[in-house]
């Protein structure tokens, strides 16, 4: 459930890291960052920003979401999944920014905080509903000495 903004947090808006490929039926997310925690922040963010112009979220609530997995394409999945279910389930919430606190990948454990606002459809342009997360096509490409991480997460729509 959403709750007010902690004191000190830091609301300034990063970079947009991520963009949308075509692909049949569905929509694939590809987002980067200068690490791996970076790229699932931004793919986060990917995902809301094709359900609606995220530009028209306000920063008045904050929302935890923690994930864990069996091995890091689980972490990617369950971590989405976990914000889709906030959004569906829980006033739906819809966050500007996503910022992960602690990101464990020798244990495949996340733990998030999204700062946003209520959807309304009256402010938010209504985009496309995403149904699902999907493990199709989902890779996690890091290759540390070219400085690359990027995620690709095909979501049902």
């Amino acid at each position: 459930m959403a709750e007010a903004i902690s004191e000190g947090s830091d609301l300034s808006i990063p970079e947009i890291k991520f963009e949308y490929l075509d692909h049949t039926a569905d929509v694939q997310l590809h987002a980067w960052g200068q690490d791996l925690k970076e790229a699932f922040e931004n793919v986060g963010m990917a995902m809301f920003g094709y359900m609606t112009d995220i530009e028209t979220v306000d920063m008045d609530l904050q929302t935890v979401v923690e994930a864990e997995g069996d091995d890091m394409e689980g972490l990617l999945f369950h971590f989405l999944d976990e914000w889709l279910f906030v959004f569906s389930a829980d006033d739906f919430f819809i966050p500007r920014k996503i910022i992960i606190t602690d990101f464990d990948v020798e244990n495949f454990k996340i733990k998030s905080i999204g700062y946003g606002e209520p959807f309304d459809i009256s402010k938010h342009p209504q985009g496309t509903e995403v149904k699902a997360i999907t493990y199709s096509a989902m890779k996690i490409y890091e290759d540390e000495e070219k400085n690359q991480h990027e995620v690709f997460v095909i979501i049902d729509i």
